[in-house]
């Protein structure tokens, strides 16, 4: 997807240990124009798919998500990372290790919020090792629901997340794929 490849090149940061900083258009500031080509253009990669529901991992993935959500009309599903007083104990559980963050996470999800008739579409912000996709297919399973695919934003293609996750069977649809990043310097697929 060019207009997110262009945005990546001109505002994307690299840092040590393979971090891709967008926080000024993906993670931290919304770039609301963006996300919303970026929704048309996984509607158009997934067109035909029967999608119910949209689940993502909190926080970046879920502006994201809410974008991808209207244009298939279903609702988002987000794991959260930590456990409230108003969460739900009847709930699905997975663990998540986040590199970025250097831990791991139990995500979870309110069981009244996925089932065994849905068909979920995951939704990320990047794709590297697949940490958080395998926990979001290991909720979908959990709910004896099916997983329709993945819509990733950004994905390292040096870094093994996509073949953990097709290795699982899941179909994975990626706008920006990035091939080699080194030295402030990015190169796509």
């Amino acid at each position: 997807m060019k207009v997110l490849k262009d945005r990546i090149l001109k505002d994307g940061k690299v840092l040590e240990g393979n971090i891709l900083k967008v926080d000024s258009f993906i993670n931290h500031q919304f770039d609301v124009e963006l996300f919303n080509e970026m929704g048309k253009e996984l509607k158009r990669r997934y067109e035909g798919t029967e999608i119910t529901k949209i689940l993502t991992v909190e926080v970046s993935g879920i502006a994201i998500a809410a974008i991808v959500a209207q244009y298939f009309n279903v609702p988002v599903v987000f794991a959260k990372k930590h456990a409230g007083r108003n969460m739900d104990p009847d709930s699905y559980e997975a663990d998540v290790y986040s590199y970025t963050k250097g831990a791991t996470f139990k995500v979870r999800v309110s069981k009244k919020y996925i089932n065994k008739e849905d068909s979920v579409l995951l939704i990320d912000d990047f794709l590297a090792n697949g940490n958080a996709l395998l926990g979001l297919i290991d909720l979908v399973e959990q709910a004896g629901a099916k997983v329709a695919g993945a819509g990733i934003a950004i994905e390292k293609a040096f870094q093994p997340g996509r073949k953990v996750v097709e290795e699982k069977g899941v179909r994975v649809e990626s706008l920006a794929i990035i091939e080699k990043m080194e030295d402030n310097q990015l190169s796509f697929k």
